[in-house]
């Protein structure tokens, strides 16, 4: 038996299994049958690790092939799936981390993904295609828990401030004076109780008053309407008095233009009249035969005398 070729054949044999293995521990057997994409998480991812399962809607579609840091930003983590050839990825498909059960085993899990949708393309050319990601339960619950521990921590200040010593002091004085109206308002509990039974006999006597001035306002609304009536009528009046007295100041107007030059010019002869009465008033006085024998001649004055006949 010839143990160099066997021994050969055995190493070989090694060497060719540790081969397949590393081969298929690369993912050499399943290359060809899957798709990379890239999804990038925003919080903590832990208890995810490597070849973590992904799944749709409940069914395993993939494994969880790398998970590091985002070097630009570190509060993002860098994910990336291979996903069987054939899923539906859509370009509305979301990435949500889950936990499985009790244990605490962290998977992702895919959905949404309509049907009339779009397949999820690389926008980039030699990049990976980039999955949606949305927060998992676990991150909202912790943000909701965050804002009530945060409001709960502002409403304890709060009602900090408001049972301070000065406050509680204010308090005991405003229930003090609290207490001291409560006792006055028993005292004079009867004299409370008159005051209500006044005031509603008030209120009873004002009611029938209301009532009895009803048919007075009435009468007083048509009294008004009746002045409001006689003010019309009045302002009618006055209207067709200021249209006569307009008339009447025409037909003046045309009487002064028409008659006022006779009246001037009679008189101006009633004046000159007058002077001649008064000069024949005046000469009758002075020579009263006159008036029956006619005016006199004057005599004549000195060298005025007419030539006559010459006296022998």
């Amino acid at each position: 038996m010839n143990y160099a070729v066997v021994g050969a054949f055995v190493i070989g044999l090694a060497a060719l299994l540790i081969a397949a293995v590393l081969w298929l521990a690369s993912g050499g057997g399943t290359s060809r049958h899957v798709d990379l994409y890239r999804a990038i998480e925003q919080e903590s991812v832990s208890g995810l690790n490597v070849n973590a399962p992904v799944k749709y809607n409940g069914v395993d579609v993939g494994t969880v092939r790398e998970i590091e840091l985002d070097p630009a930003d570190p509060d993002r983590v860098r994910l990336l799936f291979a996903i069987r050839q054939g899923t539906p990825i859509k370009v509305d498909t979301v990435a949500v981390l889950k936990t499985q059960g009790l244990t605490g085993i962290a998977y992702v899990e895919l959905g949404g993904g309509t049907p009339g949708a779009a397949p999820l393309r690389a926008s980039v050319a030699g990049e990976f295609p980039v999955i949606r990601t949305k927060p998992s339960l676990s991150a909202r619950l912790e943000n909701v828990l965050t804002d009530v521990l945060v409001k709960l921590d502002g409403t304890t200040t709060r009602i900090d401030a408001m049972l301070s010593e000065k406050n509680q002091l204010a308090l005991t004085a405003t229930l003090a004076d609290i207490a001291a109206v409560a006792h006055t308002l028993a005292a004079r509990k009867a004299t409370i109780n008159a005051g209500i039974v006044d005031a509603a006999r008030t209120f009873d006597r004002g009611q029938r008053l209301g009532t009895q001035l009803g048919p007075v306002i009435e009468r007083i609304g048509r009294a008004a309407d009746s002045l409001e009536k006689m003010g019309d009528e009045a302002g009618l009046a006055s209207t067709r008095a200021g249209a006569t007295v307009a008339s009447v100041g025409a037909d003046v107007h045309r009487f002064s233009g028409a008659a006022l030059p006779q009246v001037q010019a009679l008189l101006v002869e009633l004046q000159a009249l007058s002077a001649s009465l008064r000069r024949l008033v005046e000469q009758t006085e002075r020579n009263p035969n006159g008036l029956l024998l006619g005016r006199s001649p004057a005599p004549d004055g000195p060298g005025e005398s007419p030539p006559g006949p010459a006296k022998p």
